[in-house]
Protein backbone atom coordinates (compact mmCIF):
# COMPACT_ATOMS: atom_id res chain seq x y z
CA UNK A 1 0.00 0.00 0.00
CA UNK A 2 1.24 3.43 -1.04
CA UNK A 3 0.01 7.20 0.19
CA UNK A 4 0.34 9.88 -2.73
CA UNK A 5 -0.34 13.31 -1.69
CA UNK A 6 -0.60 15.69 -4.09
CA UNK A 7 -0.34 19.45 -2.84
CA UNK A 8 -0.85 22.83 -4.13
CA UNK A 9 -3.03 26.01 -4.75
CA UNK A 10 -6.34 26.03 -5.27
CA UNK A 11 -6.50 27.06 -9.11
CA UNK A 12 -3.71 24.75 -10.18
CA UNK A 13 -5.65 21.93 -11.71
CA UNK A 14 -4.37 19.27 -8.11
CA UNK A 15 -7.93 17.85 -8.17
CA UNK A 16 -7.93 16.89 -12.23
CA UNK A 17 -4.43 15.87 -11.80
CA UNK A 18 -5.74 13.60 -8.41
CA UNK A 19 -8.95 12.33 -10.24
CA UNK A 20 -7.22 10.95 -13.32
CA UNK A 21 -4.57 9.84 -11.99
CA UNK A 22 -7.30 7.49 -8.81
CA UNK A 23 -9.23 6.87 -12.16
CA UNK A 24 -6.05 5.02 -13.62
CA UNK A 25 -4.90 3.30 -10.77
CA UNK A 26 -8.66 1.62 -10.87
CA UNK A 27 -8.29 0.81 -14.65
CA UNK A 28 -5.29 -0.71 -13.69
CA UNK A 29 -6.79 -3.10 -11.43
CA UNK A 30 -5.74 -0.99 -7.96
CA UNK A 31 -8.16 -0.24 -5.23
CA UNK A 32 -8.17 3.72 -3.98
CA UNK A 33 -9.72 5.43 -0.70
CA UNK A 34 -9.27 9.27 -1.64
CA UNK A 35 -9.36 11.99 0.73
CA UNK A 36 -9.72 16.26 -0.12
CA UNK A 37 -8.76 18.62 2.36
CA UNK A 38 -10.00 22.18 0.97
CA UNK A 39 -9.47 25.79 2.13
CA UNK A 40 -12.67 28.15 1.59
CA UNK A 41 -10.95 30.18 -1.33
CA UNK A 42 -11.34 30.30 -5.03
CA UNK A 43 -7.74 30.77 -5.73
CA UNK A 44 -4.35 30.35 -3.74
CA UNK A 45 -4.36 28.52 -0.11
CA UNK A 46 -3.02 25.22 0.68
CA UNK A 47 -5.60 22.38 -0.82
CA UNK A 48 -4.54 18.72 -0.62
CA UNK A 49 -5.60 15.59 -3.20
CA UNK A 50 -4.52 12.69 -1.05
CA UNK A 51 -4.66 8.54 -3.05
CA UNK A 52 -4.16 5.40 -0.56
CA UNK A 53 -3.72 3.03 -3.10
CA UNK A 54 -2.57 -1.10 -3.31
CA UNK A 55 -4.01 -4.22 -4.42
CA UNK A 56 -5.99 -5.01 -1.36
CA UNK A 57 -9.51 -2.60 -0.72
CA UNK A 58 -8.44 0.36 0.62
CA UNK A 59 -10.69 1.68 3.31
CA UNK A 60 -9.89 4.89 5.23
CA UNK A 61 -7.34 7.67 5.23
CA UNK A 62 -3.93 7.48 6.31
CA UNK A 63 -1.46 9.90 7.51
CA UNK A 64 2.11 8.55 6.54
CA UNK A 65 2.96 9.55 2.59
CA UNK A 66 5.19 7.79 0.02
CA UNK A 67 5.14 9.84 -2.68
CA UNK A 68 4.27 13.76 -2.50
CA UNK A 69 3.54 15.35 -5.64
CA UNK A 70 4.43 19.07 -4.57
CA UNK A 71 2.77 21.34 -7.13
CA UNK A 72 4.57 24.56 -4.97
CA UNK A 73 7.02 24.79 -1.66
CA UNK A 74 4.07 24.92 0.43
CA UNK A 75 3.71 21.66 0.06
CA UNK A 76 6.94 20.16 1.09
CA UNK A 77 7.11 22.46 3.89
CA UNK A 78 3.75 21.51 5.23
CA UNK A 79 3.74 17.60 4.73
CA UNK A 80 8.05 16.77 4.76
CA UNK A 81 7.25 15.30 8.56
CA UNK A 82 4.45 12.90 7.20
CA UNK A 83 7.35 11.59 4.59
CA UNK A 84 8.12 7.31 5.37
CA UNK A 85 11.52 6.98 6.15
CA UNK A 86 13.73 5.43 3.53
CA UNK A 87 10.32 4.76 1.39
CA UNK A 88 9.20 7.58 0.07
CA UNK A 89 9.65 10.43 -3.34
CA UNK A 90 9.24 14.12 -3.47
CA UNK A 91 7.82 15.00 -7.10
CA UNK A 92 8.15 19.01 -7.91
CA UNK A 93 9.33 22.04 -9.87
CA UNK A 94 12.90 22.11 -10.50
CA UNK A 95 12.95 25.74 -10.18
CA UNK A 96 11.77 25.88 -6.50
CA UNK A 97 14.24 26.49 -4.05
CA UNK A 98 13.24 23.40 -1.16
CA UNK A 99 16.07 21.18 -1.07
CA UNK A 100 15.19 17.83 -0.07
CA UNK A 101 16.08 13.74 -0.35
CA UNK A 102 14.94 11.81 -2.73
CA UNK A 103 13.58 14.25 -4.98
CA UNK A 104 12.82 14.49 -8.52
CA UNK A 105 12.70 17.76 -10.15
CA UNK A 106 10.58 18.15 -13.14
CA UNK A 107 11.25 20.81 -15.87
CA UNK A 108 7.30 21.35 -15.93
CA UNK A 109 7.86 24.94 -18.39
CA UNK A 110 9.92 23.03 -21.01
CA UNK A 111 7.70 20.05 -21.31
CA UNK A 112 4.46 21.90 -21.66
CA UNK A 113 2.47 25.19 -21.71
CA UNK A 114 1.39 26.46 -18.14
CA UNK A 115 -2.09 25.05 -18.40
CA UNK A 116 -0.68 21.62 -18.81
CA UNK A 117 1.30 21.81 -15.78
CA UNK A 118 -0.94 19.28 -13.64
CA UNK A 119 -1.34 16.83 -16.92
CA UNK A 120 3.16 16.89 -16.68
CA UNK A 121 2.61 16.18 -13.18
CA UNK A 122 0.50 13.43 -13.95
CA UNK A 123 2.33 11.79 -16.62
CA UNK A 124 5.80 11.70 -14.33
CA UNK A 125 3.64 9.78 -11.32
CA UNK A 126 2.21 7.55 -13.70
CA UNK A 127 4.93 6.62 -14.82
CA UNK A 128 7.25 6.47 -11.89
CA UNK A 129 4.52 4.29 -10.53
CA UNK A 130 4.52 2.05 -13.99
CA UNK A 131 0.97 2.72 -15.29
CA UNK A 132 0.66 1.87 -18.77
CA UNK A 133 0.89 4.77 -21.31
CA UNK A 134 -1.98 4.48 -23.22
CA UNK A 135 -4.31 4.10 -20.45
CA UNK A 136 -3.72 7.24 -19.00
CA UNK A 137 -3.73 8.90 -22.15
CA UNK A 138 -7.05 7.94 -22.99
CA UNK A 139 -8.10 8.94 -19.69
CA UNK A 140 -6.65 12.48 -20.52
CA UNK A 141 -8.31 12.28 -23.88
CA UNK A 142 -11.59 11.33 -22.32
CA UNK A 143 -11.76 14.06 -20.01
CA UNK A 144 -11.30 16.62 -22.05
CA UNK A 145 -12.73 15.84 -25.37
CA UNK A 146 -16.16 17.18 -24.48
CA UNK A 147 -14.35 20.90 -24.39
CA UNK A 148 -12.57 20.96 -27.82
CA UNK A 149 -10.56 17.60 -29.54
CA UNK A 150 -7.32 20.09 -30.03
CA UNK A 151 -7.31 20.56 -26.04
CA UNK A 152 -7.69 17.13 -25.33
CA UNK A 153 -5.43 15.93 -27.92
CA UNK A 154 -2.85 18.42 -26.60
CA UNK A 155 -3.17 17.48 -22.82
CA UNK A 156 -2.26 13.34 -24.03
CA UNK A 157 0.57 14.89 -26.13
CA UNK A 158 1.53 16.37 -22.52
CA UNK A 159 0.93 12.76 -21.02
CA UNK A 160 3.55 11.48 -23.90
CA UNK A 161 6.11 14.20 -22.96
CA UNK A 162 6.23 13.47 -19.42
CA UNK A 163 6.59 9.70 -19.54
CA UNK A 164 9.19 10.27 -22.26
CA UNK A 165 11.24 12.93 -19.55
CA UNK A 166 10.52 10.15 -16.87
CA UNK A 167 12.07 7.53 -18.91
CA UNK A 168 14.92 9.22 -19.79
CA UNK A 169 15.80 11.49 -16.86
CA UNK A 170 14.07 10.50 -13.54
CA UNK A 171 16.08 8.44 -11.30
CA UNK A 172 14.66 5.09 -10.39
CA UNK A 173 12.28 5.29 -7.72
CA UNK A 174 13.07 3.68 -4.20
CA UNK A 175 8.89 3.58 -4.05
CA UNK A 176 7.61 0.91 -5.12
CA UNK A 177 3.71 -0.68 -6.28
CA UNK A 178 3.42 -4.29 -6.67
CA UNK A 179 1.60 -5.15 -10.36
CA UNK A 180 -2.03 -5.53 -9.48
CA UNK A 181 -3.91 -7.83 -11.88
CA UNK A 182 -6.65 -6.30 -13.95
CA UNK A 183 -10.52 -6.45 -11.83
CA UNK A 184 -12.71 -8.85 -12.98
CA UNK A 185 -15.44 -6.57 -12.95
CA UNK A 186 -16.17 -3.29 -13.34
CA UNK A 187 -16.10 -0.73 -10.39
CA UNK A 188 -17.54 2.38 -10.03
CA UNK A 189 -14.95 5.20 -8.43
CA UNK A 190 -17.79 6.78 -6.83
CA UNK A 191 -18.13 9.80 -3.83
CA UNK A 192 -20.50 10.40 -0.73
CA UNK A 193 -22.23 12.89 -2.13
CA UNK A 194 -22.78 10.87 -5.55
CA UNK A 195 -24.06 7.48 -3.99
CA UNK A 196 -26.51 9.85 -1.84
CA UNK A 197 -28.28 11.08 -4.96
CA UNK A 198 -28.40 7.58 -6.44
CA UNK A 199 -29.51 6.28 -3.33
CA UNK A 200 -32.25 9.01 -3.46
CA UNK A 201 -33.21 8.03 -7.28
CA UNK A 202 -33.36 4.65 -6.62
CA UNK A 203 -35.41 5.44 -3.03
CA UNK A 204 -38.09 7.45 -5.47
CA UNK A 205 -37.71 10.62 -4.72
CA UNK A 206 -39.14 13.35 -7.14
CA UNK A 207 -38.98 16.61 -6.21
CA UNK A 208 -35.92 17.95 -4.47
CA UNK A 209 -35.41 21.67 -3.23
CA UNK A 210 -31.99 23.53 -1.98
CA UNK A 211 -30.04 26.01 -1.48
CA UNK A 212 -26.43 25.87 -2.21
CA UNK A 213 -24.43 25.40 0.78
CA UNK A 214 -21.02 23.21 0.75
CA UNK A 215 -21.13 20.08 1.19
CA UNK A 216 -24.15 19.33 0.34
CA UNK A 217 -24.84 21.17 -2.81
CA UNK A 218 -23.14 18.37 -4.89
CA UNK A 219 -25.61 16.14 -3.84
CA UNK A 220 -28.31 18.26 -5.46
CA UNK A 221 -26.57 18.94 -8.76
CA UNK A 222 -26.05 15.10 -9.28
CA UNK A 223 -29.56 15.05 -8.47
CA UNK A 224 -30.61 17.79 -11.17
CA UNK A 225 -27.90 15.94 -13.65
CA UNK A 226 -30.08 13.19 -13.79
CA UNK A 227 -33.07 15.05 -13.69
CA UNK A 228 -34.93 14.73 -17.01
CA UNK A 229 -34.10 11.09 -17.89
CA UNK A 230 -35.41 9.94 -13.83
CA UNK A 231 -38.22 12.54 -14.15
CA UNK A 232 -37.10 14.60 -11.14
CA UNK A 233 -37.89 18.29 -10.33
CA UNK A 234 -35.04 19.66 -9.05
CA UNK A 235 -35.65 23.55 -7.89
CA UNK A 236 -32.84 25.90 -6.29
CA UNK A 237 -34.90 27.92 -4.08
CA UNK A 238 -34.19 32.06 -2.54
CA UNK A 239 -32.67 30.63 0.41
CA UNK A 240 -33.12 27.42 2.93
CA UNK A 241 -36.48 28.42 4.77
CA UNK A 242 -38.22 28.39 1.05
CA UNK A 243 -36.43 24.98 0.11
CA UNK A 244 -37.70 22.65 3.34
CA UNK A 245 -41.09 24.46 2.87
CA UNK A 246 -41.45 23.60 -1.21
CA UNK A 247 -40.37 20.18 -0.40
CA UNK A 248 -43.29 20.23 1.94
CA UNK A 249 -45.87 21.07 -0.41
CA UNK A 250 -44.51 18.51 -2.75
CA UNK A 251 -44.61 15.78 -0.16
CA UNK A 252 -48.20 17.02 0.59
CA UNK A 253 -49.21 16.78 -3.17
CA UNK A 254 -47.90 12.87 -2.41
CA UNK A 255 -44.57 13.51 -4.20
CA UNK A 256 -41.63 11.96 -2.56
CA UNK A 257 -39.48 14.90 -1.59
CA UNK A 258 -36.24 15.85 -0.07
CA UNK A 259 -33.88 18.91 0.79
CA UNK A 260 -30.16 19.13 1.45
CA UNK A 261 -27.85 21.54 3.78
CA UNK A 262 -25.67 22.30 6.27
CA UNK A 263 -25.71 23.16 9.95
CA UNK A 264 -26.25 27.27 9.14
CA UNK A 265 -29.02 26.06 6.36
CA UNK A 266 -30.56 23.87 8.96
CA UNK A 267 -31.31 26.39 11.56
CA UNK A 268 -33.72 28.24 9.00
CA UNK A 269 -34.93 25.16 8.58
CA UNK A 270 -36.24 24.19 11.81
CA UNK A 271 -39.54 25.94 11.91
CA UNK A 272 -40.28 23.96 8.79
CA UNK A 273 -38.94 20.53 10.35
CA UNK A 274 -41.93 21.73 12.93
CA UNK A 275 -44.81 22.07 10.53
CA UNK A 276 -43.63 19.00 9.22
CA UNK A 277 -44.36 17.19 12.16
CA UNK A 278 -47.37 18.86 12.95
CA UNK A 279 -48.49 18.25 9.40
CA UNK A 280 -47.04 14.94 9.29
CA UNK A 281 -46.04 15.41 5.94
CA UNK A 282 -43.14 12.79 5.32
CA UNK A 283 -39.77 14.23 3.96
CA UNK A 284 -36.17 13.55 3.90
CA UNK A 285 -33.63 16.06 5.05
CA UNK A 286 -29.77 15.49 4.70
CA UNK A 287 -27.61 17.45 7.00
CA UNK A 288 -23.79 17.63 5.37
CA UNK A 289 -21.98 18.55 8.73
CA UNK A 290 -18.69 20.81 8.73
CA UNK A 291 -17.11 22.66 11.47
CA UNK A 292 -19.01 25.54 13.20
CA UNK A 293 -20.10 27.61 15.23
CA UNK A 294 -21.47 30.22 12.05
CA UNK A 295 -19.86 29.92 9.56
CA UNK A 296 -16.82 28.31 11.06
CA UNK A 297 -14.55 25.95 8.47
CA UNK A 298 -16.92 25.94 5.40
CA UNK A 299 -14.59 23.08 3.70
CA UNK A 300 -13.75 21.23 6.50
CA UNK A 301 -15.27 18.10 8.60
CA UNK A 302 -16.87 17.70 11.78
CA UNK A 303 -19.31 15.93 13.57
CA UNK A 304 -21.32 18.41 15.38
CA UNK A 305 -24.41 18.56 14.75
CA UNK A 306 -26.01 15.36 15.96
CA UNK A 307 -27.61 17.15 19.20
CA UNK A 308 -28.81 19.97 16.56
CA UNK A 309 -30.38 17.24 14.47
CA UNK A 310 -31.87 15.82 17.48
CA UNK A 311 -33.47 18.42 18.94
CA UNK A 312 -34.02 20.92 15.77
CA UNK A 313 -37.31 22.11 15.68
CA UNK A 314 -39.74 23.31 18.50
CA UNK A 315 -42.23 20.91 19.76
CA UNK A 316 -42.28 17.12 20.70
CA UNK A 317 -42.56 15.02 17.54
CA UNK A 318 -41.14 11.55 16.26
CA UNK A 319 -38.07 11.43 13.94
CA UNK A 320 -35.51 9.33 12.53
CA UNK A 321 -31.77 10.33 12.15
CA UNK A 322 -29.40 8.14 10.35
CA UNK A 323 -25.86 8.23 9.78
CA UNK A 324 -23.66 6.06 7.14
CA UNK A 325 -20.60 5.05 7.69
CA UNK A 326 -19.34 3.93 3.81
CA UNK A 327 -19.91 5.45 0.77
CA UNK A 328 -22.00 1.72 0.11
CA UNK A 329 -23.91 2.74 3.01
CA UNK A 330 -24.38 6.04 1.58
CA UNK A 331 -26.49 5.06 -1.31
CA UNK A 332 -28.51 2.23 1.27
CA UNK A 333 -30.02 3.92 3.66
CA UNK A 334 -31.14 7.12 1.18
CA UNK A 335 -32.25 4.64 -0.73
CA UNK A 336 -34.69 3.24 2.17
CA UNK A 337 -35.43 6.43 4.60
CA UNK A 338 -37.93 7.55 1.86
CA UNK A 339 -40.12 4.55 2.56
CA UNK A 340 -39.83 4.97 6.34
CA UNK A 341 -40.52 8.77 5.95
CA UNK A 342 -43.82 7.79 4.58
CA UNK A 343 -44.13 4.63 6.82
CA UNK A 344 -43.89 7.15 9.98
CA UNK A 345 -45.47 10.49 8.00
CA UNK A 346 -42.89 12.79 8.96
CA UNK A 347 -39.33 14.05 9.04
CA UNK A 348 -36.16 11.23 8.39
CA UNK A 349 -33.16 12.95 8.67
CA UNK A 350 -29.43 11.92 7.12
CA UNK A 351 -26.28 13.25 8.70
CA UNK A 352 -23.06 13.28 6.43
CA UNK A 353 -19.97 15.21 6.51
CA UNK A 354 -17.35 16.84 4.24
CA UNK A 355 -15.03 14.01 4.41
CA UNK A 356 -17.55 11.20 3.60
CA UNK A 357 -19.10 14.01 0.45
CA UNK A 358 -15.50 14.43 -0.94
CA UNK A 359 -14.14 11.20 0.07
CA UNK A 360 -14.30 8.40 -3.00
CA UNK A 361 -13.61 4.50 -3.63
CA UNK A 362 -13.75 2.17 -6.11
CA UNK A 363 -16.75 -0.09 -5.43
CA UNK A 364 -18.89 -2.76 -6.88
CA UNK A 365 -22.03 -1.27 -8.59
CA UNK A 366 -24.86 -0.84 -6.48
CA UNK A 367 -28.27 -3.05 -6.10
CA UNK A 368 -31.12 -1.98 -6.22
CA UNK A 369 -33.36 -4.82 -6.15
CA UNK A 370 -34.67 -4.33 -2.99
CA UNK A 371 -35.54 -0.67 -2.91
CA UNK A 372 -39.16 0.47 -3.61
CA UNK A 373 -40.49 3.56 -3.76
CA UNK A 374 -43.04 5.02 -1.12
CA UNK A 375 -46.74 4.44 -1.08
CA UNK A 376 -48.64 6.95 0.63
CA UNK A 377 -51.25 5.06 2.97
CA UNK A 378 -54.83 5.63 1.76
CA UNK A 379 -57.99 5.01 3.37
CA UNK A 380 -59.63 1.82 3.09
CA UNK A 381 -63.25 2.94 3.42
CA UNK A 382 -63.98 5.62 0.93
CA UNK A 383 -67.57 5.43 2.11
CA UNK A 384 -66.99 7.20 5.53
CA UNK A 385 -66.21 10.67 5.94
CA UNK A 386 -62.20 11.53 5.25
CA UNK A 387 -60.45 12.46 8.41
CA UNK A 388 -56.82 13.69 7.55
CA UNK A 389 -55.60 12.65 11.28
CA UNK A 390 -57.95 9.71 12.38
CA UNK A 391 -56.76 8.75 15.66
CA UNK A 392 -55.46 5.16 15.01
CA UNK A 393 -53.40 2.46 17.19
CA UNK A 394 -50.10 2.71 15.29
CA UNK A 395 -50.87 6.67 15.15
CA UNK A 396 -50.54 6.72 11.52
CA UNK A 397 -53.78 8.09 9.76
CA UNK A 398 -54.50 7.07 6.36
CA UNK A 399 -53.16 10.11 3.70
CA UNK A 400 -55.40 10.97 1.08
CA UNK A 401 -53.83 13.04 -1.87
CA UNK A 402 -55.07 16.29 -2.67
CA UNK A 403 -57.02 16.08 -5.91
CA UNK A 404 -57.10 12.44 -6.05
CA UNK A 405 -60.58 12.19 -4.67
CA UNK A 406 -63.89 14.40 -4.17
CA UNK A 407 -63.67 14.68 0.05
CA UNK A 408 -61.02 17.84 0.61
CA UNK A 409 -57.84 17.51 2.47
CA UNK A 410 -58.02 19.98 5.52
CA UNK A 411 -54.22 20.71 6.99
CA UNK A 412 -53.19 22.67 9.54
CA UNK A 413 -50.31 24.03 11.20
CA UNK A 414 -51.90 24.74 14.99
CA UNK A 415 -53.18 22.25 17.03
CA UNK A 416 -55.99 20.29 14.82
CA UNK A 417 -58.76 17.70 15.22
CA UNK A 418 -59.41 14.36 13.44
CA UNK A 419 -60.88 16.26 10.31
CA UNK A 420 -57.12 18.47 10.29
CA UNK A 421 -59.36 21.94 11.67
CA UNK A 422 -57.90 24.08 14.15
CA UNK A 423 -58.79 23.05 17.90
CA UNK A 424 -58.22 24.25 21.24
CA UNK A 425 -59.73 21.94 23.30
CA UNK A 426 -56.99 20.87 25.24
CA UNK A 427 -58.34 17.31 25.53
CA UNK A 428 -58.58 17.10 21.70
CA UNK A 429 -54.31 18.55 22.04
CA UNK A 430 -53.72 15.33 24.14
CA UNK A 431 -54.98 12.46 21.97
CA UNK A 432 -53.71 14.04 19.08
CA UNK A 433 -50.31 14.26 20.76
CA UNK A 434 -50.43 11.08 21.88
CA UNK A 435 -51.29 9.98 18.55
CA UNK A 436 -48.29 11.40 17.11
CA UNK A 437 -45.92 10.14 19.47
CA UNK A 438 -47.14 6.95 19.04
CA UNK A 439 -45.65 6.70 15.63
CA UNK A 440 -42.01 6.00 17.20
CA UNK A 441 -42.91 2.63 17.68
CA UNK A 442 -42.58 2.46 13.87
CA UNK A 443 -39.57 3.86 13.91
CA UNK A 444 -38.66 1.67 16.26
CA UNK A 445 -39.75 -1.46 14.31
CA UNK A 446 -37.28 -0.29 11.44
CA UNK A 447 -34.42 0.71 13.61
CA UNK A 448 -30.88 -0.04 11.79
CA UNK A 449 -29.00 -1.88 14.62
CA UNK A 450 -25.67 -0.84 15.61
CA UNK A 451 -22.82 -3.19 14.27
CA UNK A 452 -20.66 -4.90 15.91
CA UNK A 453 -16.99 -6.91 15.23
CA UNK A 454 -14.26 -8.04 16.29
CA UNK A 455 -13.57 -10.25 19.73
CA UNK A 456 -16.33 -10.94 22.21
CA UNK A 457 -16.27 -9.49 25.28
CA UNK A 458 -13.24 -7.70 24.41
CA UNK A 459 -10.44 -5.56 27.00
CA UNK A 460 -11.00 -2.50 24.47
CA UNK A 461 -14.35 -1.47 22.75
CA UNK A 462 -14.27 1.60 20.46
CA UNK A 463 -17.81 3.07 19.52
CA UNK A 464 -18.45 5.22 16.96
CA UNK A 465 -21.35 7.13 14.54
CA UNK A 466 -21.67 7.91 10.98
CA UNK A 467 -18.42 8.35 8.65
CA UNK A 468 -15.52 7.78 11.58
CA UNK A 469 -16.82 3.80 11.25
CA UNK A 470 -13.46 2.58 8.48
CA UNK A 471 -10.65 4.39 10.28
CA UNK A 472 -11.98 2.87 13.49
CA UNK A 473 -12.54 -0.47 11.94
CA UNK A 474 -9.01 -0.18 10.86
CA UNK A 475 -7.15 1.13 13.82
CA UNK A 476 -9.16 -1.86 15.63
CA UNK A 477 -7.35 -4.14 13.19
CA UNK A 478 -4.30 -3.14 13.99
CA UNK A 479 -4.38 -3.40 17.70
CA UNK A 480 -5.53 -7.18 16.79
CA UNK A 481 -2.47 -7.65 15.38
CA UNK A 482 -0.35 -6.69 18.49
CA UNK A 483 -2.36 -9.05 20.08
CA UNK A 484 -4.77 -6.83 21.86
CA UNK A 485 -8.67 -8.22 22.55
CA UNK A 486 -10.25 -5.47 20.67
CA UNK A 487 -14.00 -4.88 19.18
CA UNK A 488 -16.12 -1.79 18.04
CA UNK A 489 -19.49 -1.09 17.91
CA UNK A 490 -20.47 1.49 15.30
CA UNK A 491 -24.11 3.29 14.73
CA UNK A 492 -25.59 4.07 11.50
CA UNK A 493 -29.19 4.70 13.34
CA UNK A 494 -28.29 7.75 15.75
CA UNK A 495 -32.05 8.40 16.61
CA UNK A 496 -34.28 6.55 17.92
CA UNK A 497 -31.88 4.43 19.82
CA UNK A 498 -33.04 1.06 21.31
CA UNK A 499 -30.53 -0.10 24.11
CA UNK A 500 -30.85 -3.73 24.28
CA UNK A 501 -29.77 -3.97 20.75
CA UNK A 502 -26.53 -3.02 22.15
CA UNK A 503 -25.98 -2.77 25.98
CA UNK A 504 -24.44 -6.16 26.74
CA UNK A 505 -21.46 -5.30 23.89
CA UNK A 506 -21.34 -2.07 26.21
CA UNK A 507 -21.07 -3.42 29.67
CA UNK A 508 -19.13 -6.83 28.31
CA UNK A 509 -15.99 -4.34 27.27
CA UNK A 510 -13.15 -3.95 29.90
CA UNK A 511 -12.83 -0.73 28.55
CA UNK A 512 -15.19 1.45 26.18
CA UNK A 513 -13.91 4.65 24.37
CA UNK A 514 -15.99 6.57 21.95
CA UNK A 515 -14.87 8.26 19.03
CA UNK A 516 -16.10 11.22 17.20
CA UNK A 517 -15.62 13.64 15.42
CA UNK A 518 -16.46 16.61 17.66
CA UNK A 519 -15.44 18.57 20.92
CA UNK A 520 -17.73 17.66 23.53
CA UNK A 521 -18.64 13.62 22.85
CA UNK A 522 -22.07 14.03 21.68
CA UNK A 523 -22.64 10.65 20.82
CA UNK A 524 -21.60 9.51 24.48
CA UNK A 525 -23.60 11.94 25.92
CA UNK A 526 -26.75 10.62 23.70
CA UNK A 527 -25.64 6.79 25.21
CA UNK A 528 -25.60 8.10 29.18
CA UNK A 529 -28.96 9.69 28.70
CA UNK A 530 -30.97 7.04 27.15
CA UNK A 531 -29.10 3.74 29.07
CA UNK A 532 -27.13 5.32 32.06
CA UNK A 533 -23.82 3.62 30.56
CA UNK A 534 -20.97 6.20 30.70
CA UNK A 535 -17.93 5.50 28.67
CA UNK A 536 -14.58 5.05 29.88
CA UNK A 537 -12.70 7.10 27.36
CA UNK A 538 -13.15 9.98 24.03
CA UNK A 539 -11.05 10.23 21.05
CA UNK A 540 -12.15 13.68 19.91
CA UNK A 541 -10.88 15.49 16.79
CA UNK A 542 -12.38 18.78 15.72
CA UNK A 543 -9.70 20.43 13.92
CA UNK A 544 -11.34 20.20 10.71
CA UNK A 545 -9.45 17.10 9.66
CA UNK A 546 -10.56 13.59 9.13
CA UNK A 547 -10.36 10.73 11.76
CA UNK A 548 -7.45 8.78 10.72
CA UNK A 549 -6.52 5.00 12.17
CA UNK A 550 -3.19 6.48 13.42
CA UNK A 551 -5.18 9.55 14.98
CA UNK A 552 -6.82 6.69 16.92
CA UNK A 553 -4.33 4.58 18.12
CA UNK A 554 -2.25 7.70 19.20
CA UNK A 555 -5.32 8.83 21.42
CA UNK A 556 -5.72 5.36 23.02
CA UNK A 557 -2.03 5.09 23.56
CA UNK A 558 -1.60 8.50 25.35
CA UNK A 559 -5.20 8.27 27.17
Amino acid sequence: MLQILIGGEAGQGLVTLGDLLARSLVKSGYHIHVTQTIMSRIRGGHNTFSICVGRERQTAPREPVNILVALDEDTVRLHRNALVPDNHLIILDEGVSIEAENCVYVPYKKLAEERYLNVIALGVVASLLGLDKTLVGDAVAASFESKDDAIAQANRAAVDDAYAWATQTAPATIVALEPAQPADAPRLVINGNEALALGALAGGVKFCAFYPMSPATSIMLNLARHADIMGLVVEQAEDEIAAINMAIGAAFSGCPAMTATSGGGFALMTEGVSLAGMTETPIVIVIAQRPGPATGLPTRTEQGDLEFALHGGHGEFPRAIFAPGTIKACFEQMSRIFALAEASQGPVILLTDQFLADSYQDIEPFSIQKTTPPEPVLPSDTSQLYSRYAVTDSGVSPRRIPGAGTELVDVDSDEHDESGHITEDLGVRIKMMNKRLRKTRILLNNIVPPDYSGDTNPDLLLMSWGSSQEAVTEAAARFRDTGKRVGTLHFSQIWPLDPELFINHLCGAGRVVCVEGNATGQFARLIRRETGFEVHGHILRYDGLPLTPEYIMGGIEHE
